[in-house]
C-alpha cells in the first residue's frame, strides 16, 4: 500500500464542531465534521441487516484499499459517545474482510433525536 489509510485519515483530521441539533455548521471557519480513525468494532451498523452489499463492489474496494488506501472516509454519527454508521457500507465491509482494525470516518455529532431520524 503506497499510502496507508491511517496516514490519509491523519492528514485530514479536524476538530468536531456542530450545532446543538447535531447539524454541522455551514460556516467553513467552524471546521465542520471531524475526520477520525475509529476501530471497526466501535461502529454500530443499525441498518446492516436490511441492506445487502454488492460482492463485486466490495472486492473492487478491497483491491483499491490494498493498493492506494481508503480515499473517501465513511460518514459516522456520534451520539453520546457511541458511533453509528449509516453509509459507507461497502467500504466498511471491505475493511472488515481485509482484517483492518480501523477505518477513516467523517464524524458529526448528533442528538438522540438525530439518531431516531436516521433510523426511520
Amino acid at each position: 500500500m503506497s499510502l496507508s489509510h491511517t496516514a490519509l485519515c491523519s492528514s485530514l483530521a479536524r476538530p468536531i464542531k456542530a450545532s446543538s441539533n447535531g447539524v454541522p455548521f455551514t460556516n467553513p471557519k467552524s471546521g465542520g465534521p471531524a475526520i477520525l480513525e475509529i476501530p471497526l468494532d466501535k461502529i454500530r451498523r443499525p441498518l446492516m441487516r436490511t441492506r445487502a452489499n454488492d460482492p463485486q463492489k466490495v472486492k473492487e474496494l478491497m483491491e483499491s484499499i490494498q493498493q492506494i488506501g481508503l480515499q473517501v472516509p465513511i460518514d459516522v454519527l456520534e451520539v453520546e459517545g457511541v458511533y453509528y454508521g449509516f453509509s459507507g457500507c461497502h467500504r466498511f465491509e471491505a475493511h472488515q474482510r481485509l482484517g483492518l482494525p480501523t477505518i477513516c470516518c467523517k464524524v458529526r455529532r448528533g442528538t438522540k433525536e438525530t439518531l431516531r431520524h436516521h433510523m426511520r
